[in-house]
């Protein structure tokens, strides 16, 4: 009997880069998961289209869809639900999730941040802001984190950590590119250890 694929949706918000290293990652290495949905805020994004392309289903939920807000997170997880998704990835998300949607994924839902938790996080703690932050705080190193999605801004439990040094000379935009290419290796890898853990809670 063939292994089950743990089903998995991203959440992207932008061109989805995390996304397509998630999907390369599940292409080459035994990670027994498919990527079934993408949902984004944003109808016209990287991410939707690169979905399109490689023939995952892609669904536009955004709140200006909606009379209330309780439809929007009704719609989110209708569609998570007639997916049959098992676990979350978000991706470059720009929105916060849904209090519901965490609940009903507690423990499976991933969030990658480009600097190293606890520091540099919280609201308002994105792309470019936080790259900022770091090299304004005289620090040495960044880096990238993967943590468990919970209700308050990136305050779930760490999944893996890589550091990244703080060069001299370097921009925000010179750390967000090495940044960038720390977190397309840990995010698979991440991904990897969080379906470890739940084929463990299964057979528990």
């Amino acid at each position: 009997m063939p292994n089950h694929k743990t089903r998995l949706a991203v959440f992207c918000s932008g061109t989805g880069s995390n996304f397509k290293s998630l999907h390369e990652a599940i292409a080459k290495r035994p990670l027994d998961a498919e990527i079934v949905l993408c949902i984004s805020n944003r109808s016209q994004c990287g991410a939707m289209e690169f979905a399109r392309e490689n023939g995952i289903a892609a669904r536009h939920i955004s709140e200006k869809q909606f009379a209330t807000y309780a439809e929007f997170v009704e719609a989110m997880l209708a569609a998570l639900g007639e997916y049959g998704v098992e676990a979350i990835a978000l991706a470059g998300y720009m929105r916060k999730v849904p209090q519901a949607v965490v609940a009903a994924y507690p423990e499976r839902m991933l969030n990658i941040h480009p600097a190293l938790l606890p520091k540099f996080g919280g609201e308002g703690m994105y792309g470019i802001h936080v790259h900022t932050a770091v090299l304004a705080s005289g620090e040495a190193e960044s880096g990238a984190t993967v943590h468990i999605v919970s209700e308050e801004y990136d305050k779930g439990r760490i999944v893996l950590q890589e550091r990244v040094p703080v060069l001299p000379g370097d921009t925000p935009e010179t750390l967000a590119g090495r940044v960038l290419e720390c977190e397309h290796r840990l995010y698979p890898a991440a991904l990897e250890k969080l379906l470890g853990e739940m084929k463990t809670a299964e057979i528990r």
